[in-house]
């Protein structure tokens, strides 16, 4: 793959770079009506597929912010059309590289020294490149390590970016003025923190301490003197990405093994540390040779206040959903109906959630759970499927929700999906064992 000896790190450069994006996919619209007024019948397939080829080509070159968004859409596997899911899921680990003189400049300014007087060996090529940083191989006395390089630019370009991809954004989820601006707040924060890697080391640390004793899971130590704001450097770990590991045809016992291990090192995040992984993306998780679990990395924690985890896990509750009185109560304590609605957004709200709870809610009332069972993702692809045709719901203001609920509810799509991946079925009380 070719390397970059250059990342675009000022406004003017990164808007251009998406300017230019802009007229190519202009370009292919006038060729999609051209095609069409030939053949009425022809569908948006390849629209979307070049679309998708000109949005990911334009954010690569980018990385940083905007290509973290592709990466946080590649999750919402029934919101956008196949082809940006295929094209964006690309950029959870596989992006063009930093060159070998950029990522030695990087050395020397944050820690000093170059690469090769600070390890024993460093291998030049990265292992692989994702939105924030790419990862080399190291070894330092005797022990193999993994060092992560953050890309130039990226913590300093995290609020244009994101002025630069809002209203896209905005239209996509018909989002709402001044409504719509907790949300980006929070994406920003958290992207600000993902991009300092002290804090990380410190998030890392802290979790997969309290995390080390759930079965069939493993975590890489991480190594202090050998970080700084924009490297991190920890144990390297053997294994294959899940999102490999799902493509072979591995043991249902297995499958369940691993996917009980992924639900109960969330559910433990969640009940007692009150914070999560919220990155749940198959490039941050391998399979060991040992079939064991393996957690690297914990850039994205996301804290859950009292005030959302209360009412957020008291909707989870069948009996609540079922009680009317109590189910309004909590839609207004989370924020999804509002004093200004009227009776129609009321109405059409309140009917919206009661569907959307009770299907996305259903693993959390039962004993056990079929993840693989795909009548579960059959039900949830038509829901998404009749609410993304509602004429209705674009004349609404969507604009709805605590702002916790932006990285909660992709922590629980992340997690369904990785569990659907591996077929699991999983023991949904099993992780109470490890509370204190």
């Amino acid at each position: 793959m070719k390397t970059l000896d250059n990342i675009p790190t000022t406004k003017l450069e990164r808007a251009g770079k998406l300017v230019k994006t802009g007229v190519k996919i202009g370009g292919n619209y006038v060729k999609y009506y051209g095609k069409k007024l030939v053949n009425p019948d022809t569908d948006k397939e390849e629209l979307n597929e070049n679309n998708a080829e000109d949005i990911y080509d334009g954010l690569k070159s980018l990385k940083g912010s905007a290509l973290k968004v592709a990466q946080m859409l590649s999750m919402e596997k029934n919101l956008l059309p196949r082809a940006y899911v295929e094209k964006f899921s690309l950029s959870q680990f596989s992006v063009p590289p930093l060159s070998a003189p950029l990522v030695r400049r990087t050395f020397k300014k944050y820690l000093g020294k170059y690469p090769e007087d600070i390890f024993d060996s460093f291998e030049k090529d990265s292992i692989n490149a994702a939105s924030i940083g790419q990862v080399h191989r190291a070894e330092k006395d005797g022990k193999p390590l993994a060092v992560k390089i953050q890309y130039p630019g990226v913590a300093e370009s995290i609020g244009s970016d994101l002025a630069l991809v809002k209203p896209i954004a905005m239209r996509m989820f018909n989002l709402k003025g001044k409504d719509s601006e907790k949300y980006f707040k929070e994406v920003e924060n958290k992207l600000v923190e993902e991009t300092n890697y002290l804090l990380e080391l410190q998030q890392s640390q802290e979790i997969t301490e309290a995390c080390a004793g759930i079965q069939n899971m493993q975590f890489p130590k991480y190594y202090e003197a050998l970080s700084s704001e924009r490297i991190l450097t920890m144990d390297w770990m053997g294994g294959i990405h899940l999102g490999e590991f799902s493509q072979t045809d591995f043991d249902a016992d297995l499958g369940n093994k691993l996917g009980q291990a992924l639900w109960d090192f969330y559910m433990f995040q969640i009940h007692q540390l009150r914070k999560v992984h919220a990155d749940p993306h198959p490039g941050n998780f391998l399979i060991s040779p040992a079939e064991t679990l393996i957690a690297i990395d914990f850039g994205c924690i996301k804290e859950i206040p009292d005030e959302f985890y209360v009412p957020y896990f008291e909707l989870a509750q069948e009996d609540n959903i079922n009680n009317d009185a109590v189910f309004m109560e909590k839609l207004y304590e989370l924020e999804i109906l509002m004093p200004t609605d009227s009776e129609d957004e009321l109405r059409f709200f309140t009917a919206l959630f009661k569907e959307m709870l009770t299907l996305f809610t259903s693993p959390f009332n039962q004993e056990e759970f079929d993840f693989g069972d795909n009548g579960f993702w059959g039900r949830i692809a038509d829901l998404s499927e009749r609410y993304s045709k509602d004429d209705q719901i674009r004349k609404m203001n969507g604009s709805r929700g605590s702002k916790h609920f932006l990285y909660m509810n992709r922590t629980f799509f992340g997690l369904y999906y990785l569990l659907h991946d591996l077929k699991a079925t999983v023991q949904v009380n099993h992780f109470k064992q490890y509370l204190n």
